[in-house]
């Protein structure tokens, strides 16, 4: 059986530098495609999770539970909390400016959270190593300082944007060319420091 990787960042992690590019503090993090189910304004029954920068390495998110998004009746779905908590720390990686694939996600639901909640996520990044970047977050129910219905623990490994280009739909690559903070993120010639 092979070794689990980590969502710990091991000894010898650095706190990695904000991108001098990175979304500046207080503003919304753009949706990198409009009919992603987490983060998409377009997409009819998704999260339309917002995510704003923090001042550091942090972001704050929130989203809505609705009908939608049920597992047992009138209660958001243990899965569909564990994407809301993926999407808010995978913006970590605007902050970053480095595209990234989730390797490893841990979560642990500590409180029903009912149809009508908005859940206030807030998420960091806690370490890097090489091309590994070390996250956490939680979820408070309907307010910053609500009390704590999730969290989550992730693991990204940093990818050349080759990654998503070469996957994309042709309609995907249309969308992006016409959002500039979207191209500007996803230029292929994107500089990664491995």
């Amino acid at each position: 059986m092979s070794r689990i990787a980590s969502t710990n960042a091991p000894e010898g992690a650095q706190i990695p530098e904000r991108h001098p590019k990175a979304p500046p503090i207080g503003s919304k993090i753009p949706s990198h495609f409009g009919h992603c189910f987490g983060c998409g304004e377009l997409h009819p029954t998704g999260l339309h999770l917002v995510a704003y920068a923090g001042d550091g390495l942090d972001i704050t998110a929130q989203f809505t539970v609705t009908e939608n998004h049920q597992g047992a009746p009138g209660l958001a779905h243990g899965g569909l909390l564990s994407l809301a908590l993926d999407e808010a720390l995978g913006k970590l990686m605007w902050l970053l400016r480095a595209p990234a694939v989730t390797a490893r996600l841990e979560t642990d639901f500590l409180k029903p959270v009912p149809i009508g909640t908005t859940l206030f996520i807030s998420a960091h990044i806690t370490g890097r190593v090489s091309r590994k970047v070390y996250t956490v977050a939680e979820g408070r129910l309907n307010s910053i300082d609500g009390p704590i219905a999730v969290r989550a623990a992730a693991l990204y490994v940093i990818v050349p944007m080759d990654h998503f280009l070469n996957n994309a739909p042709k309609e995907y690559l249309e969308q992006i060319s016409k959002v500039p903070e979207i191209l500007a993120f996803v230029d292929p010639d994107f500089e990664i420091n491995p």
